[in-house]
């Protein structure tokens, strides 16, 4: 992930329109509407909270994408995988802390299952079969993750990747590790809705608007706008 600030990269975008095009596609790569989870948590019979942590690349088009994700009350920017006192962003842009730009989604069970956020996770939100990298970010702090909270969590992730690598659903192999959560770390606070508050910002049109878009296009049942998003998550807290 480029800094907030304008970067060498994306002025070479604004001023190349060949450099944009080819960023455009190695964004939309990962863009398919997989299959549902064969395995997975039913809906709960009411409304109850619970907390998936993901990574995969720049945690700023992650958090968008499951912003307007319908059921998930909130998607927060952070660090997991290091220690606490090595969870900044200045630190974790060494690559070199263990932890990964990761994105804490919080949602209710009652409207979306863990299965169906992981469905999303891999068919909009990233490319799973990168190693450590996602577009232009390279780094261990870009890898593909998921930080399950519980044994059921790591069930459901273990068998879907396997799902979708014996159906040859990408042309590699998924690469995306599955790993106990030891803990999250809020990202600094102008990490947070950078997507949504920087939306002419090259590095977010380029790479993390087509998410949301594709978000859209492919789960018209599971999107919604984000200020509805925030409504209901008001309403519930009530």
């Amino acid at each position: 992930m480029t800094n907030p600030t304008l970067s060498l990269f994306a002025i070479l975008c604004l001023l190349l329109p060949v450099v944009g095009f080819i960023a455009c596609n190695s964004a939309d790569a990962a863009n398919i509407s997989l299959p549902a989870a064969e395995q997975d948590a039913p809906l709960a019979s009411s409304p109850v909270e619970k907390t998936a942590v993901v990574a995969g690349g720049c945690f700023w088009g992650i958090q968008a994408v499951f912003q307007h994700v319908k059921g998930v009350t909130s998607a927060v920017s952070g660090y997991s995988g290091g220690a606490a006192e090595t969870a900044n962003y200045e630190r974790v842009c060494s690559g070199d802390t263990g932890h990964a730009e990761s994105v804490k989604v919080t949602y209710d069970a009652s409207k979306l299952t863990y299965g169906q956020l992981l469905r999303i996770f891999f068919s909009v939100a990233h490319d799973p079969t990168e190693m450590n990298r996602q577009g232009p970010d390279t780094g261990s702090q870009y890898r593909s993750a998921i930080f399950y909270v519980d044994e059921e969590q790591k069930r459901i992730a273990n068998a879907y990747i396997a799902q979708l690598d014996k159906a040859h659903s990408f042309p590699q192999s998924i690469v995306t590790q599955v790993v106990p959560l030891k803990g999250f770390y809020p990202a600094e606070e102008y990490h947070q809705d950078y997507a949504t508050t920087h939306p002419h910002q090259p590095y977010i049109m380029i790479y993390d608007t087509p998410k949301v878009t594709n978000l859209r296009r492919l789960f018209p049942d599971l999107y919604a706008d984000q200020k509805e998003n925030k409504s209901a998550s008001s309403q519930a807290s009530r």
